[in-house]
């Protein structure tokens, strides 16, 4: 980062300004210099420095002028004053002023050393989190949550009128619907999106804990607290915390929690000392709260805190028209995470994978298309690559019978050796042997049946 790191040093004395130069350039540095203010802030202008030297006393302003005009018009640049008449008060002035540090002369070249080290280090920290802000504001877009289907479609015009908005939100949907996802695409988009995103899963944490984790301790505050900790709504502040699986929330804490809503404050466990909070909290949960209120498990009170606006996402099973586009997805993503060329779907695994019923949802689709990549050989995905269970499932689900309409037996009967031979084939591993004799029927037969169907052999 060295040798790309520029600094100016802004120094009316020509003898100290060329040998500080010598010095940096001689530890790696690009550098430039200037005599007065104005000059290093027509520099600047001309071309960006990482980092600026600057005299406390110069020519044509003050250096704490040249600070101010600096942070106001090149934010990103960290500056460094330096003079020989320190004090305590220029040293607060300059440091409230956004300097980074303050060194006197004469100076110290190993104390320089080391600040200009940090000033660097904090550099390339800022771009790099600069540069994963950005990578999770990409992966949070509305656009990477994948639904054509009219319910996914009337839940994204939903979350893009809430998210410049503080109101309380509680996300509804089964297990593996993608409840964190939609949190995450809320903050992400929202104006927190450079505050923190904190998820706590209040199922996954036991319950003699779960207190300590939101909401924090004191030194001594029960056994084993041997020092103070910061709750998750503390490590949110300002920023987003999500509470998924709000409905396991013990009794008592749902009355605490009901506490910090309102009040936007917190006490720390041991603790009476008032926190003042401004977060943002998303809940999630599979459960049906109304029916948790009705039976006494969950507080009215809070229930209607955390339901300001509820947001429902739809099982995958009611929107089959999702499968295609997400089965897509997953698979583009694994082929290129397992370096394979890009597989597709033939139509009887897409009919079959639109067929299942899908109670893991999105979350299971996206395990079973990644296992199907692992472990398949070819580059198109057919009913004998699908697992066991979705095969069945299809070919159970097979029609058969007769309408008014009219049915064509040929292409029905067709349909089903088809499906049958592929269930056998995935059964068997391949071997055609053993798959006729699951079906009882000869080798040569089951070949001969294979080819009429145009099957691959």
């Amino acid at each position: 980062m060295k040798s790309s790191t520029k600094i100016l040093i802004v120094e009316d004395d020509a003898t100290s300004r060329d040998a500080l130069s010598i010095l940096l350039q001689g530890n790696g540095y690009a550098v430039t210099g200037c005599s007065a203010g104005e000059q290093g802030l027509e520099l600047l202008r001309r071309e960006q420095c990482d980092i600026v030297i600057s005299d406390l006393v110069l020519p044509d302003m003050s250096g704490l002028e040249v600070l101010s005009r600096i942070k106001e018009s090149f934010p990103r640049t960290e500056v460094v004053m330096v003079t020989g008449h320190a004090s305590a008060e220029t040293a607060v002035q300059a440091m409230k002023k956004g300097a980074f540090d303050y060194i006197t002369k004469p100076l110290n070249l190993d104390e320089l050393r080391i600040i200009l080290a940090k000033a660097v280090e904090k550099k390339v920290l800022l771009k790099e989190n600069g540069y994963l802000r950005k990578q999770l504001r990409e992966r949070y877009e509305f656009a990477s949550i994948i639904g054509n289907s009219r319910a996914m479609q009337l839940l994204f015009s939903r979350m893009k009128r809430i998210i410049q908005t503080d109101s309380t939100v509680l996300i509804l949907g089964e297990s593996g619907t993608g409840k964190e996802l939609v949190a995450k695409a809320i903050h992400y988009n929202g104006r927190r999106k450079d505050k923190p995103f904190v998820a706590v899963n209040c199922s996954a944490i036991p319950e003699n804990l779960l207190e300590s984790e939101l909401f924090g301790h004191v030194k001594g505050a029960f056994t084993g607290a041997l020092k103070e900790k910061v709750g998750k709504f503390e490590a949110a502040n300002q920023g987003t915390i999500l509470l998924d699986e709000i409905g396991t929330l013990p009794m008592h804490l749902q009355t605490k929690l009901l506490r910090v809503l309102q009040e936007q404050e917190l006490e720390r466990v041991g603790s009476n000392k008032q926190i003042k909070l401004d977060v943002r909290v998303i809940s999630a949960t599979n459960v049906n709260l109304e029916e948790e209120v009705r039976r006494g498990n969950f507080r009215e009170d809070l229930f209607y805190r955390l339901n300001v606006i509820p947001l429902q996402i739809p099982p995958l099973r009611e929107r089959t028209e999702d499968i295609l586009p997400l089965a897509t997805h997953f698979l583009e993503k694994n082929c290129r995470t397992m370096g394979r060329q890009l597989m597709h779907l033939d139509k009887e695994a897409l009919e079959a994978l639109e067929a299942y019923p899908w109670q893991g949802n999105v979350r299971e689709l996206e395990n079973i298309i990644e296992r199907i990549v692992a472990l398949s050989e070819g580059d198109v995905i057919s009913l004998r690559d699908l697992p066991a269970n979705v095969t069945r499932s299809y070919l159970e689900g097979s029609p058969t019978a007769v309408t008014p309409a009219g049915i064509d037996m040929v292409q029905t009967i067709n349909e089903i050796e088809k499906r049958m031979i592929a269930e056998a084939l995935q059964l068997a591993g391949g071997v055609k042997a053993r798959a006729a004799i699951m079906l009882n029927i000869n080798r040569t037969t089951l070949v001969e049946k294979m080819r009429r169907l145009g099957m691959p052999l």
